[in-house]
């Protein structure tokens, strides 16, 4: 493989990748949204990734309680195109508190082509409360979330009608990030899994260089069936719901 080949090649496999770090959205039901005593219900869901047209990976979550309102989610992905690869996880475990989704630990990890990462986030409560980003910095914590379980709030809102939200997080660098959401419109969309209609959105961020627009089924309490990103323009990568099932 030429190292120009490559050069072109590994930023978009990375952005792909990277797509899986917004596109993955935990599935809650509209009567989950007022009252903290409804549990939310474990699932599982697999998507298929793609990048010029072609299958290049997957990607997969699965939701579980472990206690009494305190959860997990797994987040897995696996992408390659011709040479090049990279597999990912995201962990978080948080609990539901008074209907508001609480932050415990984080975890992240990447492998493949290029070199391997790996990231641990704990959010403690304890006096004024603060984030620590193992190796890492240590802010005080204002009400930020995960990498991941913004979007369980997200969900929330979606089936309340809201079209404007911003969100707090710690990003899978262990950096503070701020970010917009905004309805863009409703479309029915051929997926693998099958026909589905959706709320699209649009990730907002400070730098208009990357472009990223997610849709929502509302038939399937609001989980994520697609993710689309592109970067100056040009698609970076497509990831489509396959299979979803209630655990």
């Amino acid at each position: 493989m030429s190292m120009n080949f490559r050069n072109q090649a590994m930023p978009a496999i990375k952005q792909l990748a990277v797509c899986g770090l917004f596109a993955l959205s935990i599935s809650v039901s509209a009567q989950d949204s007022g009252d903290s005593s409804v549990p939310l219900q474990p699932y599982a869901a697999s998507y298929t990734a793609y990048k010029w047209g072609d299958d290049v990976g997957e990607a997969n979550i699965e939701l579980s309680q472990l206690g009494e309102n305190q959860y997990s989610l797994l987040y897995t992905s696996k992408v390659s195109k011709f040479f090049l690869s990279d597999k990912r996880s995201e962990h978080s475990i948080f609990r539901i508190e008074d209907s508001s989704v609480v932050p415990y630990q984080y975890y992240y990890s990447r492998s493949g082509t290029g070199p391997d990462k790996a990231l641990k986030v704990t959010f403690s409560q304890q006096g004024e409360g603060k984030i620590t980003v193992e190796n890492g910095d240590t802010f005080k914590w204002n009400g930020e979330f995960d990498n991941q379980i913004y979007r369980l709030d997200l969900a929330k809102q979606l089936a309340q009608g809201k079209t404007s939200l911003e969100y707090d997080f710690v990003n899978y660098r262990g950096q503070l990030r701020h970010y917009g959401v905004e309805v863009v419109n409703e479309e029915v969309l051929s997926l693998p899994y099958g026909e589905l209609a959706a709320v699209k959105v649009k990730l907002i961020r400070d730098s208009n260089k990357r472009e990223t627009f997610a849709w929502f089924a509302p038939s399937l309490n609001y989980a994520l069936v697609r993710l689309q990103q592109f970067k100056d323009g040009d698609e970076q990568g497509d990831i489509k719901l396959k299979s979803f099932k209630t655990l």
